[in-house]
């Protein structure tokens, strides 16, 4: 997995380096590493790469850097099986090509009026992207002028051909310029592959990335169809639901890991960010926090979660479906160590199923659709897991005082249905028991500039430092990267939070909830910087 290779030491324009800057990708994959430099050179490739191995961009690259801008003439042309991929690939052309001015980039396929083409055909498009029928229907038509191509890409060739398209390819190529460079992307490399290899490449490069045994048996593998605008709001009935201990989340940029990781905070979950781009010393602090537990979830890119290696993450979840194969098996093999069981969770766009079926074939598992968690599902969670807490509190039994007190209770008229429903009710969105008289421990105090305040739930609570800072993000504004340590005790809790918004954390959440156990005592304030404290509150 690891090449230590840049896009920088490629012999690639800056105008280049900065569209895969903002594409957010930190290195390339395997098959990039491979194809870039001999395309680069003008060497004819014959590559072997499933789709989503990100060889999109190995022949994308190159092609870009070919593009004279100045030329109205079609000089890049791309055949792909299916109008679909036809599409993506000329997005990623588009993205590539940013800062080039005047390179445009037209799609060509069935399905889309043909007069729309021809006009776009008209106004000069030097890459086109293609489905073999509509490219010869143009050809035919006279609309569409091979003259000037000099780069050829045959992607997804062994597809082509199982749809019949072989006869087309071969005119299509027979009337493209001798001197052309031609580039071919195949999963397989079977006899009428090679043979339109022999036929039409010169002295070709042959060039496979070789692939590792996949053994991932106790991870259970699962994917979501969600929709972009929906993936943030899905992610966090996830994580309400699935209440894991430890959570790794894998972005494929660097930019989607640095928005993700603010918009989580925003919503009161104690996560933090990990990328390339970070000192070196950020990235150590963060991830000894991830493993100590002080923050729950770990927002990444496969280049910065190399390396991590914490025991207990429970959940893993593919925010985008990543771009190359071996890095899905790296991802959730981040789960399920020391002979644990893991969980993985897939986040899969409308045009991503075709990643998420190469992956399943290359990995030979099963990847089980889930629907889409509601609330009422989260709802469902929390409860089932309130009646196993019940239960494990009767099985380890020395319940005799308490049951006294339900005997106080139903002798006032009530029934015991009736006791145990409010005493839920109470658990679910009330208060929880007193913890008057307990001190803080002494070698607890606030950072500088920050007070210490206490608040009067804890483990009996089922308190967690993510319900603290969404709760105080959610109820008096403070940002939650603005919120300091938190201790987590049997009966109360301690956080640092910014001196100049003690007093509105203390005001804002007088009579509010934390993870739905209202507050029935105010919150104090009992150590600011210098070590002066105020135990009996303010």
């Amino acid at each position: 997995m690891e090449n230590n290779i840049t896009f920088k030491e490629f012999n690639i324009s800056q105008k280049t380096l900065r569209a895969i800057e903002d594409m957010g990708f930190e290195e390339p994959t395997p098959i990039q590493v491979s194809t870039i430099p001999a395309i680069l050179e003008g060497r004819d490739v014959t590559g072997q790469a499933q789709t989503g191995t990100g060889k999109t961009a190995a022949f994308g690259v190159p092609a870009i850097e070919r593009v004279d801008p100045d030329s109205r003439e079609t000089q890049v042309l791309v055949l792909s099986p299916t109008r679909e991929l036809a599409i993506q690939t000329a997005e990623e052309f588009a993205r590539l090509a940013k800062h080039h001015r005047g390179i445009n980039i037209l799609p060509i396929y069935g399905g889309q009026a043909i007069d729309r083409q021809f006009r776009a055909l008209q106004r000069g498009a030097q890459v086109v992207v293609g489905t073999p029928g509509r490219v010869l229907d143009h050809l035919d038509r006279g609309t569409l002028s091979f003259a000037g191509v000099k780069f050829v890409v045959l992607d997804e060739a062994d597809q082509m051909l199982d749809m019949g398209f072989r006869e087309d390819i071969e005119k299509i190529l027979d009337e493209t310029p001798r001197n052309r460079q031609t580039v071919l992307f195949s999963a397989t490399l079977p006899r009428p592959i090679l043979e339109i290899s022999k036929r039409f490449q010169k002295d070709p490069e042959f060039i496979s990335v070789a692939r590792k045994e996949v053994t991932v048996p106790q991870i259970e593998q699962l994917y979501l169809e969600v929709r972009s605008r929906d993936r943030l709001e899905i992610l966090t009935r996830l994580l309400d639901m699935y209440d894991p201990e430890l959570t790794l989340i894998f972005s494929n940029t660097k930019r989607g890991v640095d928005d993700l990781t603010t918009h989580l905070q925003a919503r009161g979950y104690f996560a933090e960010g990990l990328h390339g781009d970070m000192k070196q010393a950020l990235r150590d602090r963060v991830m000894a926090k991830f493993r100590a537990g002080n923050i729950d979830m770990l927002v990444a890119t496969d280049v910065a979660a190399r390396g991590i290696d914490v025991e207990d993450v429970d959940l893993v979840i593919n925010y985008d479906v990543p771009q190359d194969i071996d890095y899905y098996i790296h991802r959730i093999g981040r789960t399920a160590r020391a002979g644990r069981a893991g969980r993985a969770v897939t986040f899969v766009g409308p045009k991503e199923y075709f990643k998420l079926r190469t992956i399943q074939d290359y990995t030979r598992i099963k990847i089980a659709r889930i629907p889409l968690p509601t609330q009422g599902d989260v709802e469902e969670s929390r409860t089932r897991k309130l009646i196993d807490r019940v239960q494990q509190v009767i099985n380890e039994g020395n319940l005799e005082h308490y049951a006294n007190l339900i005997e106080r209770i139903i002798s006032e008229d009530y029934t015991s249905l009736e006791v145990a429903a409010a005493l839920l009710k109470l658990e679910l969105g009330g208060a929880g028991p007193a913890d008057r008289g307990q001190g803080l421990p002494q070698d607890i105090g606030p950072a500088q500039g920050l007070a210490l305040l206490r608040i009067p739930l804890g483990r009996e609570h089922q308190i967690r430092p993510k319900d603290i800072v969404g709760a105080l993000a959610g109820e008096t504004g403070i940002p939650g990267s603005a919120i300091g340590a938190i201790n987590i005790y049997d009966t109360y809790s301690t956080v640092d939070v910014p001196l100049d918004a003690a007093d509105r954390v203390i005001e804002g959440m007088k009579g509010k909830t934390i993870a739905r156990v209202r507050l029935t005592r105010p919150i104090e304030i009992v150590g600011a910087p210098g070590g002066n404290a105020s135990p009996g509150g303010r």
